[in-house]
């Protein structure tokens, strides 16, 4: 099998070159490790793990998929606990469907501020991502918003309060009617129930999703999407062109290896949209087998967990049934706030009887020297209050999660060793194992609602946990400085492209995905119609500004 371009991976950046690729006329074919779902697979619960977490190789095909990144001890290691999505459609299957444009210290950041007034650049490229992805202003306010209201006056920062922009069809609950973001030419859509499911996988029809849009087009445009299809390799093909080999997902010997078109398929150009960790994996080896001797050495650096901390609070099982507490009402996320300049807290939910992340939870203790010990102290100190808040029965309806996240200047380097992703402190201030904001706002936020201050258990051993992982392959002004240039090809490989959150240079302070699918649109659009002139400065020429093809 031959394509004008291949894709991997169907997330953000990934469903962006799908469509505008095929809509510029090339064969597109787009390569998806994890499986199809139609709103029907979805689990009802977390608990079912079969259908809710990515573990192939214990038959485990779901749409949650959690990695743990080591540190590379040996060299100042630094490791994070990082969640991701799988499935086509990638992380929009997962994701908590919240669109934020980042902080303004995103396009200041070092890294690439020299390059492009990128403010101005991505501007008309965001108002593309919002209008496709069906941004709108959450309407309702939940018991969650409430509680968060109130931290965000005890903290002095009340102005700074506000509803999400969200990516789901809100409309009549339950109603369906032609998607109104295509003019009636789009699948039918039904209005959001408020039901909190949104991080399980929406069965309802009300999530915006890859597939309801970017990917739905595209597969009308002509694109062709091949899942359960693992890309094992890219290597250059002499006189031109790319082979990709693949597997199929899950299987380990023999004829069910095989994948779509025997386990290869040629291009001439390859985009690289597995995820930052998928990216990075796959460039990693290429460049540690010889397939891509002139790919640059920054590779894994400047590899971004958003600067992020996951913590929260709980009311204890008995109280929270006399209560009547519904924290499960609403969208994933709901309402912000921001602490200081830098510095951005959602409140974060999952549906009713989704209690299977409640696992990770643990008593909530501050960073540095001795953390271990007051943590022990904590639950030493009221054990069975502790152990009754710990319990998941009934945990998402009593629980409400404080994702925290920064536009701070910090980062990891990751690296390949003995066939792994490893990761060391990077560029800048080190990554930050706990956030002094965060943590003060859920003493608050549990003091607010009646209940215990709560972080993630791998916190406890310095390993924070993140939703959005970025960088390793990031814009830079030349190979010294950066793994793509600013239009997202690969340095020293023509051909080569990177789409997807591995390219974000910086830590965003908001959740990432409308920025990946902006920069994404802003790539592909410099793209030529197939068949004519490319208007974009060669490959590691300076930096031009040109007219969208």
């Amino acid at each position: 099998m031959r394509f004008d371009v291949v894709v991997i991976g169907s997330g953000f950046g990934g469903s962006v070159a799908a469509l505008r690729l095929a809509e510029k006329g090339y064969s597109v074919a787009v390569l998806e490790a994890g499986r199809r779902f139609a709103d029907a697979d979805f689990p009802k619960t977390s608990w079912r793990v079969r259908r809710f977490l990515w573990a192939p190789a214990l038959g485990c095909y779901g749409i949650q998929r959690i990695t743990l990144l080591r540190p590379d001890r040996g060299h100042d290691g630094a490791g994070v606990l990082v969640l991701s999505g799988a499935g086509v459609g990638g992380g929009s299957l997962v994701y908590a469907n919240t669109l934020y444009r980042p902080l303004d210290a995103f396009y200041r950041d070092p890294q690439w501020r020299d390059i492009a007034d990128w403010k101005a650049e991505l501007a008309p490229h965001y108002d593309t991502a919002e209008r496709m992805l069906g941004v709108t202003v959450y309407d309702r306010t939940t018991p969650a918003d409430e509680a968060m209201r109130k931290v965000a006056e005890r903290m002095g920062v009340a102005d700074t309060f506000h509803p999400t922009p969200v990516g789901v069809f809100l409309g009549m609950p339950g109603q369906s009617v032609p998607d109104p973001y295509f003019d009636g030419e789009g699948p039918e859509r039904a209005g959001c129930l408020h039901c909190g499911e949104c991080m399980t996988g929406c069965r309802h029809n009300a999530k915006n999703t890859l597939v309801k849009n970017y990917l739905w087009l595209a597969e009308r445009a002509g694109a062709q999407i091949l899942p359960m299809s693992t890309v094992t390799a890219v290597k250059p093909v002499e006189g031109g062109g790319y082979r990709v080999e693949l597997a199929r997902t899950g299987a380990r010997f023999g004829r069910r290896r095989r994948a779509a078109g025997g386990g290869v398929i040629e291009a001439g150009q390859v985009v690289f949209a597995a995820g930052a960790l998928g990216t990075q994996r796959l460039l990693h080896a290429m460049k540690a087998s010889g397939d891509l001797p002139h790919l640059s050495d920054r590779v894994g650096a400047l590899t971004r967990t958003n600067s992020e901390s996951l913590v929260g609070a709980t009311v204890l099982p008995g109280q929270a049934r006399r209560q009547g507490l519904r924290y499960t009402e609403g969208v994933a996320i709901t309402s912000s706030f921001h602490p200081d300049e830098r510095t951005h807290i959602e409140p974060v939910r999952y549906g009713r009887g989704s209690n299977a992340m409640g696992l990770l939870q643990s008593a909530l203790t501050d960073g540095g020297p001795g953390r271990g010990r007051r943590w022990a102290k904590a639950m030493f100190r009221w054990p069975f209050a502790y152990v009754r808040a710990m319990s998941v029965r009934d945990w998402s309806n009593r629980t409400i999660i404080a994702l925290v996240m920064q536009s701070a200047d910090n980062s990891l380097t990751v690296r390949l060793r003995r066939g792994g992703l490893r990761s060391t402190q990077g560029h800048g201030a080190p990554n930050p194992t706990w956030i002094p904001a965060g943590n003060e706002a859920v003493r608050l936020l549990a003091e607010e609602i009646g209940g215990l201050p709560g972080g993630a258990l791998p916190e406890v051993l310095d390993i924070p946990l993140t939703a959005h992982i970025l960088g390793g392959a990031v814009i830079g002004a030349d190979a010294e400085h950066g793994v793509v240039d600013p239009y997202q090809r690969v340095f020293g490989h023509p051909g080569l492209h990177v789409a997807d959150g591995a390219a974000v240079a910086a830590n965003l302070g908001v959740n990432p995905s409308l920025t990946i699918t902006a920069q994404a649109e802003r790539a592909f659009a410099a793209w030529p119609v197939k068949g004519q002139r490319d208007l974009r400065p060669a490959l590691g020429e300076p930096y031009r500004k040109i007219t969208e093809a």
